[in-house]
This record gives structure tokens, sequence and C-alpha cells, in this order.
């Protein structure tokens, strides 16, 4: 028998319709723990615990709030092995890498709880004499959480934190493909001195609470991270609520590699970028635009590179790449390298299914050349370990065909050159810029979000994050 999850939902642990398994992607017969799913009554139920909460918890010290997040931080750092561990045998991506999220969570919950100190106002005076004005910061109120599969402890914490740390009440659906992080993250907080119904957490399918959460009246807010799709409808439902809404929905980086970058530094930065972490990441550069000098030297080294790449169980050492993280998934990258070879482009390595000594969902990386921007391959997001190479003369056609897309979230320059560094950084239309760095990976204390169609509304993260968890509020006095 494996252990059973339920939902929490005004600081009880409750069952819900039915449980469903928990897979591991490297090894298919590895069940992680059977978890609830949530019916539309208990999502209900969820939404008014936060709504009666929120009156003493917004009001509430602001160094009770510091110290719950700061004892949450505490755990997280001390069981990041343990959680990291969790984190690769359900979502795939290697355990190094999943102590390293896990590790980033619990800092998130430590950056925000020396913010809960740190919230400032302002006092200015009045245009007219004998009046003074005060500028201050509330909570919104009670805020709906939508997380993803890709990063289902991280991205879950920098949107939990910053809630609590300003005075929100939180109702949390976890991707249903991911919930054991979810539900131990929320254990933790169960745990750390906030109070019922502060943080409630239901888990379960989009379709069954995830609209409902949405449309729910008793939420004020909705902050999701996922595809564009669902963003776009997410955020027409917020509009007719008159909701205050933040997503967060992927991209289409570029990754430049101009003549004069370091050819080694440029190789591994590109490999990083667009493979790693299974090439799920929103911030992963699938578009390698390369100029006409280093093409040749850099499509060889790239594949050299590759061929050194180890894919295997997440959990194993001395591997690379983990699994794709479910079968729709991995159906859909391996369709995209076929979609790409139809329109006309070479794969160069990889991009085919792995038969390895666990049943899994594993693939060799795919790189493609011979591109043009105007393949499907270069223009939808594929989310997966498929990159692709477009060829172009200069830094100039670089530039614009980097800014060729529909999406905006991050892009990055290999180069040597100051000037084209310089420029790249202020023409690049994305909203993280990376210069011979990987495009994957940013800090937990500043700003994340990108342009166009990847983000809209405030940022996360870092003190911007107060942009969203609350709202201003000016209150005159008369002397």
């Amino acid at each position: 028998m494996t252990q059973q999850h339920d939902n929490l939902i005004g600081g009880e642990w409750i069952a819900g319709t039915g449980y469903t398994p928990n897979i591991n992607p490297s090894n298919l017969s590895d069940v992680i723990g059977d978890y609830t799913q949530a019916s539309a009554g208990q999502l209900d139920a969820a939404v008014q615990a936060a709504r009666a909460a929120f009156p003493a918890w917004s009001i509430s010290s602001i160094q009770a709030r510091a110290d719950a997040l700061d004892k949450i931080g505490t755990e997280i750092l001390a069981r990041r092995e343990e959680l990291g561990t969790l984190l690769a045998r359900e979502e795939g991506k290697t355990k190094a890498e999943g102590i390293g999220e896990a590790a980033r969570a619990g800092n998130i919950f430590k950056f925000f709880a020396g913010e809960c100190l740190r919230l400032t106002g302002e006092v200015v005076t009045s245009v007219r004499p004998g009046i003074g004005v005060e500028i201050t910061r509330e909570p919104v109120g009670v805020v709906g959480i939508i997380t993803p599969w890709n990063f289902p402890i991280a991205i879950p914490a920098w949107k939990i934190a910053p809630a609590l740390a300003y005075g929100n009440c939180v109702v949390m659906k976890p991707a249903d493909l991911v919930p054991g992080c979810a539900w131990a993250l929320a254990e933790i907080i169960s745990r750390s001195g906030i109070p019922a119904g502060v943080f409630n957490l239901v888990m379960g399918r989009g379709s069954v609470i995830g609209d409902p959460l949405v449309n729910h009246s008793g939420v004020d807010a909705i902050s999701f991270t996922g595809s564009q799709g669902v963003g776009a409808r997410i955020a027409q439902q917020c509009a007719v609520n008159l909701k205050k809404v933040q997503l967060e929905m992927g991209g289409k980086n570029p990754q430049v590699i101009l003549d004069d970058a370091d050819l080694a530094q440029a190789v591994e930065l590109s490999v990083q970028s667009a493979f790693f972490s299974t090439g799920q990441r929103c911030t992963a550069s699938s578009r390698l635009i390369v100029t006409e000098g280093i093409y040749p030297k850099f499509v060889e080294a790239m594949k050299a590179r590759m061929a050194t790449l180890k894919v295997g169980d997440a959990l194993a050492a001395g591997i690379d790449i983990g699994p794709v993280s479910s079968l729709s998934q991995l159906e859909q990258d391996l369709s995209y390298v076929d979609i790409g070879q139809k329109e006309g482009a070479v794969l160069l390595a990889g991009g085919e299914r792995l038969k390895l000594s666990t049943d899994g969902f594993f693939m060799a990386p795919a790189l493609l050349t011979d591109t043009t921007a105007d393949m499907r391959i270069n223009r939808e997001e594929v989310f997966g370990p498929v990159a692709s190479i477009i060829r172009v003369k200069a830094y100039e056609e670089a530039l614009f065909e980097a800014n060729n897309t529909p999406f905006g979230l991050a892009a990055g320059v290999a180069t040597t050159s100051l000037k084209y560094a310089t420029h790249f950084k202020r023409h690049s239309q994305a909203g993280m810029v990376m210069v011979n760095l990987p495009t994957a990976g940013v800090d937990y204390h500043v700003p994340f979000g990108g342009r166009k169609g990847s983000s809209y509304g405030p940022r996360e993260q870092g003190r911007y994050a107060q942009e969203f968890y609350t709202v201003v509020k000016t209150a005159y006095t008369l002397a």
C-alpha cells in the first residue's frame, strides 16, 4: 500500500473524491504515493476558509509572519536532499538539479521573511496647507495560485512566500502531474505557526478545480504559471470579474552566438540552456542563432559535446539529463522533431526515444540544423530537449531573429565584444538578458518575467513581488 495524501483546507487534512497515483517518469513501476483529487465543493470550502482567516492575518504582527516564513525556509533547507530527491523522482530532473531547486525554495522563504520587515510607505506633503498624506501598501486579499509541473517546489515557493509575507491568504492548486512536492511544502507550512485557513492546498485537475478557482467571487487575485493558451483564457476570465492577475506563460528563447565568442564557452552555455532539466524550463534556449563565421566550428563542437551527455534515471549518479516528465510531453517532443525534418531541417543529433534499464520517458536530446525562422520548430514552444540552429550573416541579423518571436521571456548572447553585449542588452525584446551565461537560471532575489506573449501583469520574485501581492492606499489627515 502506498501512502495517501490529502488536501489541506482550513487547517485540516481532508480526503477528496478519490486518489491518483504519482508515477516516477524514470521508472514507471515506481509509485511515489497516492494523492487525493479535490471536488469543486472542497475548492469552495478552501476559499471560504481563506476568506475567514484574512481579516486577522492581514493585520497580524509582521514579526510573526517573518518568524513563520523563516521557519519554513529553515526546514526546507535542512531537508533539501530529501525534498530534492522527491522532486527528481516525480518530475524527472536530475537529483542534483532537484536538490538545487529545493534549496532555492528555502532561500525564497528566507528572503521574504526579511521582506515582511521591509515593507515601507511614504509620507508626503499635500498641496493644501495643514494636510498630511500617507501612502501605504496593504494585502490584496485571497490569492489563487496555480503552478506548473516543471518547477514543482521553486515556483510554488516564489508565489506563496510573498503572498503570505504581505498578509494575503492563499488557495493553491499545483499541477496534477506533480503533487508530491506541493504536498510536502504544504505539510511544512502547516507546522510553521501560520493560522488555519491562511494557506490551503487543493489538488486535482484544472477542469474540476482550476476554473472554479479562477472564477470564484471570493478570490481577489490569480497568479498563474503555465501555457500561453491557458493563461490567455485566465486573463479573460479575470478581466470579466475585475480580478488582479499575474501570468507567466513560457517562451521561445534565443541564444545568439557571435563570431567573436569563446567557442568552448558558447557550446557549454548552449547545451545547458537547451538541454539541461530535459529542456523543460520556460527560460530554456530552443533557438540557437549563430553567425556564419563561427557556424561550422560551433555545429561540430555542439555535436561532439552532445555525444558526451548521459541520459538516464534522474536519481542515478553521473546523469546529465533525466526523463521527459510524461508520455504526452514525450510524444509532443518527438512530434516536433518530425515536424522540423518535414519542413526541411536536418537532424544533426538525437531526437529518438531511448530504451534504458528502467521503463521511463527517456529521449536523446535533439539538435536540428538548416532551419529557417518561419519553421514551426522556431515559432512554437516545444518544452523539451529539442533545439534548432538558425544561421545568420552578422550581428544585426542575429538581433532581428532573436526578437522575431511572439514571446519575450529570456535571451542570451555569447560574445567577447563589449559593444555587442551592451547593444544586445538594450535592444533585446526580452524581460531577462544573459551575456555569456545560460538563459536558464536566475537568482531568487531579483524580478522574473518577460514581455510580449511570455508574461502579463507585475513581475514575480524579489521586492518587485509587492506590486502584485499588495494594493496601494493613499490616506489624508487634517492636522
